[in-house]
């Protein structure tokens, strides 16, 4: 199935949907309409049992080059309640594992998604960047918080206050990015990393998700393990190891807010 809006663009291939960020003429720049667009399509993937995973990245060489400057005005006006912060939310939030395949330019909005993503896999002509401090601007405070969690907060004030553009092996150093690939291994690497986590318990993953997060307080959790035996999750996945099967994992993942 493949849907096309706008200019994001979705595709399902068994287990895993693709989100393909496509604005050839600004080096895959995310509009407003596409900001807006994200966080229906990121509620309609959730919503489907046959997705088990979700890719994020962008059409030709370039991953994104950031916010469309040339829609500026509207962002500036929304501050940080703004539609890309919504957005960026939404994609953190989405229950499933998300990851961002990023070649060529990552830069301002572009950053915010991938980092709002799970994983971070780069070819090894990524660049990486966060453009605030060149344009007088200052970013969101969820994503400003989300990538000093994720890099520390040293490496994100360096980011932060420089505006530079790091590539991939730095910013693999600093855990911006978790794997770097040469890009005749980047897709093999992906589908071996969302075809591992298609065949895992979705209870698992979701769980793990929210508790790594730090989005799941002790009730939640509670209801996590409650679900590990009402699932009937647990009980299949001994049966396959005790019958050297593979296990056949059917429980679908709520919303991350269900009690």
């Amino acid at each position: 199935m493949t849907v096309a809006d706008a200019e994001l663009v979705v595709e399902v291939a068994g287990p895993v949907a693709t989100v393909v960020i496509r604005n050839p003429a600004r080096r895959n720049a995310v509009t407003p309409g596409m900001w807006r667009q994200l966080p229906r399509l990121l509620d309609e993937l959730e919503a489907d049992p046959a997705v088990r995973a979700l890719v994020l990245t962008g059409a030709g060489d370039t991953f994104c080059a950031g916010a469309d400057l040339g829609d500026l005005d509207e962002l500036l006006a929304a501050g940080d309640a703004s539609i890309a912060v919504t957005a960026e939310e939404r994609l953190a939030a989405f229950a499933k594992p998300t990851i961002a395949v990023v070649r060529g330019a990552c830069v301002g909005g572009g950053c915010q998604l991938a980092v709002a993503c799970d994983l971070r896999i780069a070819a090894a002509d990524a660049r990486f960047g966060v453009p605030p401090a060149r344009l007088g601007l200052v970013y969101p405070a969820p994503t400003t918080r989300r990538l000093a969690r994720l890099v520390g907060p040293s490496a994100a004030k360096l980011l932060l206050f420089t505006a530079e553009l790091v590539d991939a092996e730095r910013a693999l150093r600093m855990g911006l990015v978790d794997e770097v690939l040469p890009e005749e291994r980047l897709t093999a690497r992906v589908e071996e990393i969302t075809g591992a986590i298609a065949q895992r318990s979705p209870l698992s993953v979701a769980a793990a998700k929210e508790i790594v997060d730090d989005r799941a307080g002790p009730a939640r959790v509670a209801w996590w393990h409650r679900k590990t035996v009402a699932s009937g999750e647990a009980h299949e996945g001994i049966a396959a190891v005790r019958e050297r099967r593979t296990p056949s994992f059917a429980w679908q993942p709520p919303p991350p807010t269900a009690d």
